[in-house]
């Protein structure tokens, strides 16, 4: 462990107060997250300036914000609530399934029965978007219908994921820039958060096709080989996964109607286990997601192009540089859909 204890950082009492005086409440989940009281998703106008900005801050320090009803809430509202946030416009690249309300092309709807939507989505940690050089600054969740038996998403901090590594690692880390497998896009390992400013990492279990390595001292860079990048995928998910012991990590289980927002370049994700498990073991479970335009490309760092042809030669000679699909695939028993 590092000197600094990870840390998510509390609702901060002045955001607090801005959403009060509108109205509405804060109220503080823990080891993270928030729930907002009293705001209406429907409303035809989104929320003054300040409300979204201080909503908008409680993502970014605490991953996620969650609004709960006992009334469905339509589609159109839905996505009119999802660019509130960051870019402020949708930004959407998935297919879309045939149960799909109106073939909507925002919605990506997600379930356990293959004819009410897409399978088996994000087993392992990821953010989505990770194939954009500006990955989506947010992603909406609306729960159309809550499993009987549960199968919610787990969160993960990343600032404090980065907080919980030892100095060597973190060192080590922020000297690393994944490839994506699919696009060629390059991003770094570890990042600093544009509204936190908090050194925060980054790695896409289930799409990552290279990482980048630079030299200690020189302007030199170098693929790391199987071992190394086997043990970097490792050491992600155990670290993020120890944040559910460590207090920087949740498994939040959903309500039917609940809509949640997650800042994407503050939480890692991952759907927990049972979300995928069939209706007749858990019951039926459909989700509908948004996601939200970025704000800024996430630029690696060291002078790196943000991208490269994953399809073609590796430009860095040997090591791993697999192309298509999930990449690199560092665990044959892990399911890799993402």
């Amino acid at each position: 462990m590092s000197k600094n204890a990870p840390r998510v950082l509390p609702i901060d009492s002045n955001h607090r107060s801005t959403v009060e005086a509108f109205g509405a409440t804060l109220i503080q989940l823990e080891p993270l997250g928030a729930v907002v009281q009293g705001l209406e998703l429907a409303a035809t106008t989104p929320p003054p300036l300040p409300v979204v900005q201080a909503l908008e801050q409680t993502m970014a320090d605490r991953g996620f914000i969650v609004f709960k009803s006992e009334h469905p809430l339509a589609v159109e509202h839905f996505l009119q609530a999802s660019c509130w946030w960051g870019g402020k416009a949708l930004h959407s690249t998935h297919g879309v399934h045939p149960a799909t309300p109106n073939d909507n092309p925002h919605i990506f709807r997600l379930s356990n029965d293959i004819q009410e939507g897409i399978l088996g989505v994000g087993p392992q940690w990821h953010n989505d978007g990770s194939f954009n050089p500006g990955t989506f600054s947010h992603a909406g969740y609306h729960m159309i219908r809550a499993a009987e038996k549960g199968g919610g998403t787990y969160f993960a901090h990343q600032a404090a994921a980065f907080d919980a590594l030892a100095p060597e690692k973190q060192a080590y880390w922020s000297r690393l820039s994944s490839v994506n497998a699919t696009s060629g896009v390059i991003h770094p390992v570890v990042h600093t958060h544009p509204l936190s400013n908090r050194s925060s990492v980054w790695l896409h279990l289930g799409m990552t096709g290279a990482v980048i390595l630079k030299d200690p001292d020189e302007n030199m860079f170098r693929l790391l080989d199987e071992e190394e990048l086997r043990l970097l995928c490792l050491q992600y998910n155990k670290l993020l996964n120890a944040g559910l012991d460590e207090g920087y990590a949740i498994e939040y289980e959903y309500e039917t109607n609940d809509c949640l927002f997650i800042d994407n370049l503050a939480v890692a994700h991952r759907a927990a286990p049972q979300a995928h498990l069939p209706v007749d073991e858990q019951g039926l479970r459909i989700m509908h997601r948004s996601t939200t335009q970025a704000t800024e490309v996430l630029q690696p760092h060291f002078g790196l192009p943000i991208h490269l042809d994953i399809n073609s030669p590796s430009p860095l000679g040997e090591g791993v540089w697999q192309s298509g699909g999930i990449g690199f695939r560092w665990d044959d028993n892990a399911p890799m859909r993402n």
